[in-house]
């Protein structure tokens, strides 16, 4: 399975994201995330969404998704469900796919990991609009702290490390 790519490590990743040369897809489920933090920079795309989020051909990419020379390194907890996924992106003709080798818990052991409430660069996190507190409507929608986090194309952008009802 992974014989196609080179697996990046986390401080060939970390440099990359830093030079604006990679797209860093954190695939963990909300209670990984929850329990270990946010990777600073990261896309926030689960793993059942993933080909649908990144296809550039596809009707539900992400305005990230530009085409199939974008080189998106996947994370996962410890660098198996990513290894799937990038061979997955691969399928779809996304040849510059890899993931991080040992996962998220290889980006903390490096300390490249933000604290909670680091005052880094924003993170931000795809969701439904239907999770939004204000509902399903247009517009801004408020964060529990008060914040207006724009809604665009039927998803909305919530600042990581917020508490969400």
């Amino acid at each position: 399975m992974r014989a196609g790519y080179e697996r990046a490590g986390a401080r060939e990743a970390y440099d990359a994201v830093q030079a604006g040369e990679a797209l860093l897809v954190d695939i963990r489920h909300a209670a990984l995330r929850e329990r270990d933090g946010l990777i600073p920079g990261a896309l926030v795309v689960e793993r059942n969404e993933l080909e649908w989020r990144l296809d550039p051909r596809g009707s539900h990419r992400l305005p990230e998704a530009t085409g199939h020379d974008l080189r998106v390194v996947a994370v996962c907890d410890e660098g198996y469900a990513s290894s799937l996924a990038a061979e997955s992106l691969h399928r779809l003709g996304l040849h510059r796919a890899t993931d991080l080798a040992g996962g998220f818990r290889s980006w903390r052991a490096a300390g490249y990991r933000s604290p909670p409430g680091s005052t880094g660069r924003r993170l931000l996190e795809w969701r439904g609009v239907s999770r939004c507190r204000a509902g399903s409507r247009a517009g801004p929608c408020p964060s529990r702290s008060g914040a207006k986090v724009p809604v665009t194309s039927g998803l909305s952008l919530v600042a990581a490390g917020e508490t969400r009802s």
